[in-house]
């Protein structure tokens, strides 16, 4: 996208009207991201109506920033995807370096997800994730790019257990972000917002803690941190559980995401080395011993 496209945007947006100043790309994965005076802008990537429902993300934006846990949005248009949330001056967009060497930034966003699920908030997507998987398979057999080898396999696998396991004795659905990338983190020092409400959708809490916990490259203790801020002290086995198995699932459906970035020429990130990664590291969590019985806690409750 050139400079000229991304200032015809901001010119059609009333609430720029006023803005002089030139807008500063500040990043994103699949997404072009922009500072423009006192507000972020975001103009949807290529391809992303694919996957995302946008007026499913205005709902989300806009309830999470009700429960006090995102920025206003002060503009959405549906059917473009382009957004405009009041920017947090001050704060840090956080990263998997930042979460390890900013004290309490873990315990923060444990805290953040428990305030977001708590809320009350009902987003108008289900987020479920088997039929995610289904999703993006289907999404991927109109394309020119290969599984890892044993993906299926891997499926079936989880399906069979894990699923089960899960079934067994569900948490009640509630408000989620579901895509925890650090990236969607900004910390003032003393609270954690959340941004980006692309994937977000009704779902089982669990899958917030144990994504972050992947996305943000967490150690054992600043994980025991996040959990224990989240829980307000240690969790029934069952919810330990839950964590792990979401630890290793959201690396089984995130593969397929890679995928069709790959797919799709996005240019952001190596997609095949990001794919194959997340989802050998799912294989080999799978395969430990502790997650079975992870799985065996959860499906007694």
């Amino acid at each position: 996208m050139s400079e000229e496209d991304v200032a015809a945007v901001i010119a059609s947006i009333p609430a720029l009207a006023g803005v002089r100043l030139p807008p500063k790309r500040l990043g994103g994965l699949t997404n072009r991201v922009y500072r423009v005076g006192d507000f972020c802008l975001r103009i949807p990537g290529k391809g992303t109506e694919e996957y995302i429902n946008r007026a499913n993300e205005a709902v989300a934006a806009r309830e999470a920033a009700k429960a006090g846990v995102s920025p206003e949005v002060v503009h959405f248009d549906a059917a473009s995807g382009v957004m405009v949330t009041r920017f947090l001056d001050g704060a840090m967009t956080m990263s998997a370096e930042n979460f390890a060497s900013r004290a309490g930034a873990a315990a923060r966003a444990g805290k953040a997800f428990r305030k977001l699920h708590d809320s009350g908030a009902v987003f108008p997507f289900r987020f479920e994730l088997f039929a995610m998987i289904d999703s993006y398979l289907k999404v991927l057999s109109t394309k020119d790019v290969a599984l890892p080898a044993g993906y299926h396999d891997v499926v079936r696998e989880a399906d069979q257990s894990v699923r089960a396991a899960l079934a067994a004795h569900p948490l009640p659905l509630a408000a989620c972000h579901c895509d925890p990338l650090a990236e969607n983190f900004l910390d003032t020092g003393s609270r954690m917002w959340i941004v980006d409400w692309e994937y977000s959708g009704m779902n089982d809490p669990m899958w917030d803690v144990g994504d972050l916990a992947v996305e943000a490259q967490l150690s054992p203790t600043l994980e025991e941190e996040m959990i224990a801020a989240y829980f307000g002290g240690e969790p029934r086995p069952a919810e330990r559980g839950r964590i792990v198995i979401y630890k290793a699932m959201c690396d089984l459906l995130w593969t397929l995401w890679g995928l069709i970035q790959l797919a799709n020429n996005n240019p952001a990130d190596d997609f095949r080395a990001y794919a194959d990664g997340r989802f050998a590291r799912c294989k080999a969590l799978m395969e430990t011993p502790a997650f079975a019985r992870h799985v065996a806690a959860v499906a007694a409750g």
